[in-house]
């Protein structure tokens, strides 16, 4: 949470507090009979009300016009008229509404702060004595830097020496661990792997790429539309009829006190209370079911979004590489490739080996021992098993005479087993898609009223057409850069409202700019801050159960402040023939106000099924 949003909920929540105590004090001087009955009423009204007040005047200012320029004027209006309770007790609806929505409301932090936390600090020069560390600012284009394991890469650059790995799902949409060699490209950001690395700098840091989708991110947040929310929404019309009903009233009766008690009980507190208490209560059932709402105005929207668009790289897939297909040569058989391929894996830290030594024990193989296990530049993982001499390599690394002989290039990675020499098998690697990914995607449409799904990834044009075609996407956009995933966001957004889900860095400015933002996973900061929401388990199903609270929310929502503005209507009624003084209306209020908000509590309460996805 950050200090700003948390010190608004703390004051409006002392300002409630204290005009609550207020008006005990003023009944308790009453009811003994004491002089000063009116003054903790003054100080509440003054200390509490007036900063109100000013708020909601700013608010005009700038043309917001919400549900809370009712109150405001009530407010005012009654201190003016000395009916100083009247104006207590709508300060206290007041700031308790404004006490609850900030705290449904309240985030963990700012999406640009946890870029900036994110941000490279250090880099380390390489010098005759040693690294030396310096700002990231200091680097200069040309320098030689040392990039030690797991740290994050400083700028741009390209690798001098040294031979491992990155990940640069966070930045690229890539889903794999990117192998570095000398000439290798590096970006600032990716997390580096067990080697050490030394790289030239190609860009200062304020040029990186990182840098740049801070820069995107800021851009993102400063044009993203702002949507007016449920309650004030409705009083848009509310509003200027309360304010017509109150004015006929006083003039043709002669009498301001009518105007007043009119205007009181108007007071839209269903929709300033009840909605931020059922708001509250949504907020805590989808926490109870692994998805994390960091913005009450997504519940309000996930139901209406009508174009729905999704990253690849662990959204539609898992995020990491699997054995896809095993093509074994002449007198091989797939199960006895893989099991020597894993037998020298085990004892590899590359990127792939982990999934031929998955793949092995899916199948229940029995993995043979290796000895003189080595990985040497140039030639890949060598290794002797059940007298073989066996290397694992790429078809770049092998004898044009070998390359000839192979199977042609497709989508994904692949990896090359040499036995003796010749090839034993080449063996493929894809990004799996989740296996419920088609049938949910199916669903969006009949059950969610979606019109249009959409792909856009920072993959590969094959690899993102492939996953497309399995899981049933047809508009498709690969190699999107961060910049061009938010202009995609933001033209869609323009036509309709649109629901984004990502997982990666590179998706923050989309998730940002979107109607709606869902980031899958805790793994990436960043997103979860740019998102609206965020579902902890990575399962896209998750995602019905999402669309489900947010569209039983806004029913209740809806049932609480649509009957509290009808019962509100009576109370005008009864004011505007004098059957109600300006008190009676404020106490009315209040018990519309409890009627409104337990039923506003149902949100929180689990209904039977919250879900229709099979």
């Amino acid at each position: 949470m950050t200090r700003e949003k948390n010190g608004d909920w703390t004051m409006k929540g002392v300002v409630a507090a204290g005009t609550a105590a207020a008006i005990g004090a003023h009944l308790s001087l009453l009811a003994a009979r004491m002089p000063g009955a009116r003054f903790p009423l003054h100080a509440a009204v003054v200390l509490g009300g007036a900063p109100l007040c000013l708020e909601v005047a700013r608010k005009l200012a700038r043309g917001e016009f919400g549900a809370d320029v009712l109150g405001a004027l009530s407010v005012v209006v009654s201190a003016f008229m000395g009916q100083w309770l009247v104006a207590a007790i709508l300060v206290l609806m007041l700031s308790g509404g404004a006490s609850l929505e900030a705290f449904a409301g309240r985030r963990a932090s700012a999406v640009l702060g946890a870029l900036a936390r994110r941000m490279p600090q250090t880099a380390h020069r390489r010098t005759p004595y040693g690294p030396s560390d310096i700002a990231v600012e200091s680097v200069e284009i040309g320098e030689t830097l040392v990039v030690l394991p797991h740290e994050l890469c400083p700028v741009d650059g390209v690798v001098l020496e040294g031979r491992g790995s990155m990940n640069e799902s966070y930045l690229t949409g890539e889903p794999y661990q990117i192998e570095k060699i000398p000439g290798a490209t590096v970006l600032s950001g990716a997390v580096n792997g067990e080697a050490t690395l030394v790289i030239t700098a190609r860009k200062k840091a304020k040029d990186s790429r990182y840098a740049g989708i801070m820069r995107v991110m800021e851009d993102a947040e400063s044009r993203r539309p702002n949507l007016r929310r449920l309650a004030d929404q409705l009083s848009l019309w509310h509003a200027p009829l309360a304010l017509a009903a109150a004015a006929a009233a006083g003039l043709v009766s002669h009498d301001a006190t009518r105007f007043l008690a009119v205007l009181v009980a108007a007071t839209p507190c269903p929709m300033l209370i009840a909605v931020p208490v059922a708001v509250i209560g949504a907020v805590s059932l989808a926490a109870s079911r692994g998805i994390i709402v960091r913005s009450p105005a997504a519940l309000e929207r996930v139901a209406r979004c009508r174009v729905v668009i999704l990253d690849k790289t662990g959204t539609l897939t898992f995020g990491r590489p699997s054995v896809s297909e095993i093509i074994p040569s002449s007198g091989w058989s797939p199960e006895r490739a893989l099991a020597l391929a894993a037998a020298l894996e085990r004892y590899s830290r590359h990127p792939l080996a982990a999934a031929v030594v998955a793949a092995a024990e899916e199948r229940g193989l029995s993995v043979p021992d290796a000895a003189e296990v080595a990985e040497r530049a140039g030639e890949g993982l060598v290794g002797r098993v059940e007298g073989l001499s066996l290397r694992v390599t790429g078809r770049k690394f092998v004898d044009e005479s070998v390359r000839r002989g192979l199977p042609p290039s497709a989508p994904g990675l692949e990896c090359l087993l040499l036995a003796d020499g010749a090839p034993a098998a080449l063996l493929r690697f894809r990004d799996a898609p989740r296996p419920e990914s088609r049938s949910f995607l199916t669903h969006l449409s009949p059950a969610h009223g979606v019109v249009k799904t959409m792909l856009v990834s920072g993959d590969r044009e094959e690899e993102v057409r492939d996953l497309a075609a399995k899981v049933g996407i047809s508009e498709v956009h690969a190699g999107c850069s961060p910049e061009r995933k938010l202009a995609i966001v933001e033209q869609q957004t323009r036509a309709a409202q649109t629901l984004f889900v990502g997982d990666g860095i590179n998706d923050a400015p989309a998730l940002a700019a979107a109607t709606v933002g869902v980031a899958l996973g805790p793994d990436s900061d960043v997103a979860s801050e740019a998102a609206g929401a965020v579902i902890v388990t990575a399962s896209i199903v998750k995602l019905d159960e999402f669309i489900h609270i947010g569209r039983r929310m806004r029913t209740i929502a809806l049932q609480s402040a649509v009957g509290g503005m009808a019962l509100s209507f009576v109370g005008m009624a009864l004011a505007a023939f004098g059957r109600l003084t300006p008190v009676e209306g404020a106490i009315l209020q209040e018990a519309v106000d409890v009627a409104a908000i337990l039923n506003a509590v149902r949100a929180a309460l689990p209904p039977g099924d919250l879900t229709d996805f099979q």
